[in-house]
């Protein structure tokens, strides 16, 4: 039983970091078009 119970938060961690590394990826790519909008504006 306490194995299950391991197992499963295991895999719930896992599932939220996986989603929080999409999340900081999709933030990245976001920060980077603004910043090449910003740039095309300069020229």
């Amino acid at each position: 039983m306490l194995i299950k119970k391991i197992v499963t938060i295991a895999a719930v961690v896992s599932g939220l970091a996986l989603a929080a590394c999409n999340t900081v990826e999709g933030a990245g790519r976001d920060v980077e078009s603004v910043g090449e909008a910003v740039s095309d504006v300069a020229k």
